[in-house]
């Protein structure tokens, strides 16, 4: 077959990668109008679509409004420039905002209201309740409220980023005579945003007055002797993403601890307002923020629907949750004496949620107290303080093992804890690095070095997630536990370039970021191609978070051209369009959106018959490949190769309950059952997997 002659960096064969972000948060929020999802997640489900967005205002339209505002023409594969991009996201935007709430009005508080979970306004408060709430209000509010009137004394505040505020307007005067007409009230943030009213007044088993309801109703007794004609929730959105010059740095931590303080005050990119607020107060409230009229977003609840996530958890409702279940632990490691005697016998494939992550922490647990164990080094990039992975450590540091452990400062969103982290590993006896300045060190990596004989023998873990304990139990993820010679050698390499210095030599089995993964990745699609054309069977699977990369994505066109099956599992953004003839008609992409957050990295190639299957922390971005430390590792036992095969892509490949295909127009529509056999594979796992 002769190679095909298009041009496949055409802008019109990419998707925007914020349309398709936002594409990702319609298929969230298509969750919570699910019937089969239980009601409760389907709160959380709403919940998560507003956090989504949250964070892409935050980071990805703060990022476009500074290249518009410097006068950028730089423009990805889809050659839209920033301003183009901001009116389309603006125009997707408003459109989802009005969705939402119109599931929460007309669909979720409807149905949470006939099981007896109540959300009240004013206007529905008995006497009981309005007399709970008022000393509520004084008792617990009044005292540590600190409302501001606006006049020139009292310059608009700083209002903190996604902070629950006020605006208030007044008529008649104070103690001294004054009225500017206008003050800004800030919520407390120490309060929870929806309480719960005690059985004494409850008429229902589960009843919520919301905190911005409480301020609203007794706004008058803030500013005694004057009258309140208007009280508007607000929240402003702020760049939120640190800037730190690594050339200019010399000492990363103080460079972050430093920067995280302005990401509460960072340049407001988007006002979301009451839907009833004046048009005059929203243009004042854009004015003081510097936005203009289309950065303004009206809700018809409240502004923050985040805030609604902790309903499900104060409501003691199995029935309207998600059932529970106990993650497995494979036979091998519960019959053998210790952890390190199961790996030596073979491999070990994990597979999180299904499959308990607790096999990793005792990993660590049995190193910190064996005598044996010479050295543990580990990464981390989101983990949490207090977490088991943590103490292990510091009970190995404690123990007097020689203890490495290479932080990401900047992971975002966690910087501030991974400093308090930082601290904690290093009083503890622990050596601790930041990574190589200018690259994210996003592996996933555990090793312990171990005493056995006369000789040494290397331990190692490699994931596709973090080492972070609860969200082992939220994300599907995998984990491999071996001590392969060649992969403990490849492993320790990895560790000397990110704490040393050198050129260390070629790796043996690992493929590696920001070195070879890329070229290794388009060569193995290439790879595929040449077989293709020449008539042999030839097939690429792939799973992954996000797939943007353009030459990866050219690569998978031409590989399509010549004839090649490619089945791409893409939970968030895909800037590839499948099904357009003479370009992708063999490539299909799914997303699954389900109970658990896809997030594992899979990569399959037919190679002639032999599958190449190979595990990941990288998705196929620029980021990853580039700018990242990052380790993509291959399941050479064939048992577990086949296994790998038929959980992450035969399940998910007949997926009909929780499937989305992407269009070549960048939409995506939900895979129909029809008169086919129900299948979820993120349901079959938890059958076929766990406890």
């Amino acid at each position: 077959m002769e190679p095909n002659s298009t041009d496949f960096s055409a802008p019109e064969l990419y998707i925007n990668r914020e349309l398709s972000q936002l594409e990702f948060c319609r298929r969230v929020l298509a969750q919570a109008t699910d019937g089969e999802v239980p009601l409760l997640e389907r709160l959380r489900f709403l919940c998560i679509a507003s956090s989504v967005q949250d964070e892409f205002f935050e980071i990805r339209v703060a990022g476009l409004k500074q290249q518009e505002a410097y006068g950028s023409v730089q423009t990805g594969p889809d050659n839209m420039s920033p301003s183009e991009q901001l009116r389309r996201i603006n125009e997707v935007v408003r459109e989802l905002v009005r969705e939402q709430y119109e599931v929460l009005n007309d669909t979720l508080l409807p149905l949470l209201d006939l099981q007896g979970i109540r959300f009240l306004d004013p206007k529905d408060w008995n006497g009981k309740q309005r007399s709970w709430i008022k000393r509520y209000f004084n008792r617990e509010l009044q005292p540590i409220m600190s409302p501001m009137a606006l006049d020139p004394a009292h310059p608009f505040p700083d209002v903190i980023n996604k902070s629950l505020a006020f605006i208030v307007t007044l008529e008649g005067k104070d103690a001294f005579g004054r009225n500017s007409g206008r003050a800004i009230i800030q919520a407390p943030r120490a309060f929870p945003r929806v309480v719960a009213l005690p059985e004494s007044c409850a008429t229902v088993p589960n009843e919520f007055v919301l905190l911005s309801s409480i301020i609203q109703e007794h706004v008058n007794d803030l500013f005694p002797g004057m009258s309140s004609t208007g009280c508007f929730q607000f929240r402003v959105t702020r760049n939120s993403d640190l800037f730190v010059d690594t050339e200019a740095v010399d000492d990363l931590l103080r460079a972050i601890e430093g920067e995280l303080s302005s990401r509460r005050y960072g340049d407001a990119v988007r006002l979301e307002v009451d839907s009833d607020c004046p048009e005059e107060v929203s243009a004042f409230l854009a004015a003081q923020f510097g936005l203009g009229r289309e950065e303004v977003f009206h809700c018809d609840g409240p502004v923050n629907l985040m805030r609604l996530a902790a309903v499900p958890d104060l409501v003691d409702r199995p029935d309207l949750k998600y059932p529970g279940f106990s993650s497995s632990v494979p036979d091998r490691l519960r019959s053998a004496p210790n952890v390190f005697s199961a790996i030596r016998k073979a491999d070990i494939l994990l597979h999180h949620p299904f499959e308990s992550f607790a096999p990793v922490v005792e990993f660590l647990r049995q190193a910190a107290a064996d005598p044996k164990v010479l050295a543990v080094r580990q990464t981390l990039y989101r983990t949490g303080t207090d977490s088991a992975i943590v103490q292990a450590l510091v009970d190995a540091a404690t123990a007097g093992k020689e203890v490495l452990v290479v932080i990401e400062l900047r992971a975002r969103f966690d910087e501030e804890a991974n400093i308090e982290l930082a601290t904690h590993l290093q009083k503890a006896g622990a050596q601790v690095v930041y990574g190589v300045v200018g690259l994210k060190t996003h592996a996933k990596m555990s090793m312990v070095i171990r005493r056995e004989g006369r000789s040494l023998r290397r331990y190692v873990h490699l994931g596709t997630g973090n080492y972070h304990i609860r969200t082992s139990r939220l994300y599907t993820d995998y984990g491999l536990m071996t001590c392969d010679a060649d992969i403990g050698d490849d492993v320790q390499r990895l560790f000397a370039q990110l704490t040393s210095m050198g050129k260390q030599p070629k790796m043996r089995k690992l493929i590696q970021a920001p070195f070879s993964l890329h070229a290794t990745m388009v060569d193995m699609i290439e790879a595929e191609t040449a077989a293709a054309r020449k008539g042999k069977k030839a097939r690429i699977m792939a799973k992954m978070n996000s797939l943007i990369e353009p030459r990866v994505i050219q690569a998978l066109y031409q590989a399509s051209c010549a004839g090649v099956e490619i089945r791409l599992i893409v939970r968030g953004i895909c800037a590839l369009r499948p099904g357009i003839e003479g370009v992708s008609e063999n490539i299909e992409v799914r997303s699954i959106i389900g109970r658990f957050l896809e997030h594992t990295r899979v990569f399959c190639f037919e190679n002639g018959g032999e599958p190449k299957v190979y595990l990941s922390s990288a998705d196929w971005m620029g980021r990853n490949f580039f700018n990242r430390v990052e380790t993509c590792f291959p399941i050479e036992d064939e048992s577990l190769r086949k296994r790998v095969i038929s959980e992450a892509f035969d399940l998910y490949l007949a997926d009909n309950c929780q499937a989305w295909c992407l269009q070549p127009d960048g939409s995506y529509q939900q895979v129909k059952q029809g008169r086919a056999k129900r299948m979820s594979a993120q349901e079959t796992l938890l059958q076929n997997l766990s406890g």
